[in-house]
């Protein structure tokens, strides 16, 4: 399957000599358009949400914030670029394709490993294209020794749970290692709003608010679930709340 339009790579490493070499072998692709580059995983972010790359070759170990961290914080992004992960540690292959990678290739590679990659990323870009749809944003969370793949636009609420989240989706729950502040940064503020300092809910899923027995603001979700809403952010919930025509 060939890709239709020229790919868009940009290549995240901290170390210069790394990138140089992997932007020699790219550059011999003719179907390679742009390369761009990176020297910090906190600055590819930024680039791959203002560029948004086709492709990215993406280092696991950087400091401050690495590989793995990069693609925690464009979970939550509409679409992600093709990832190809490059490290010269065997042990986090797994780990990587977990996190959605295409391809793990480990220093030093030869000329046709890495061909094997770009192969396999253009077949991945081509279907992309080809496809109307755009995947859907989502989490990825472990329970029982496994790996559960949580869609955004499906969790219904989310509180704070010690050094964890608590993902609630319909009748099911799921524990994320992260803070809510941390969390809160990934989810789409159009969709999600804070209602409580423990607690942010999906709008889409918010059926209306009420007023309890003592006078306190409740949230009610169509599941039925009532969640405590608090005096400081309820001004905010109200006036997004009617953009989704629920009654406030």
């Amino acid at each position: 399957m060939a890709v239709s339009q020229k790919i868009r790579a940009l290549l995240v490493d901290d170390e210069p000599l790394a990138r140089s070499n992997l932007k020699v072998l790219l550059l011999k692709d003719t179907d390679i358009e742009a390369v761009q580059e990176c020297g910090s995983g906190a600055e590819a972010v930024a680039q791959i949400r203002a560029t948004r790359p086709d492709l990215v070759f993406l280092d696991v170990q950087m400091p401050e914030c690495g590989g793995f961290d990069v693609l925690n914080i464009l979970q939550a992004d509409e679409s992600l670029p093709v990832i190809v992960f490059v490290t010269a540690h065997d042990e986090y292959a797994l780990r990587a394709f977990d996190a959605g990678a295409l391809d793990y290739l480990l220093k030093p590679f030869d000329d046709s490993r890495f061909h094997l990659a770009m192969r396999r990323a253009k077949e991945k870009i081509a279907a992309k294209e080809s496809s109307p749809l755009q995947e859907t944003p989502r989490l990825t969370v472990r329970s029982a020794g496994k790996v559960v793949y949580v869609q955004i636009p499906d969790i219904d609420w989310v509180e704070a749970a010690d050094y964890y989240v608590c993902l609630h989706v319909g009748a099911k729950s799921h524990l994320l290692r992260k803070s809510m502040a941390e969390l809160e940064q990934e989810l789409d503020p159009h969709i999600f709003c804070r209602v409580h300092r423990s607690t942010i809910v999906n709008l889409r899923k918010v059926n209306a608010l009420q007023v309890d027995a003592s006078g306190e603001y409740e949230v009610i979700l169509a599941s039925g679930e009532k969640l405590r809403l608090s005096r400081r952010f309820r001004k905010d919930l109200q006036s997004r709340m009617r953009q989704f025509g629920t009654p406030v």
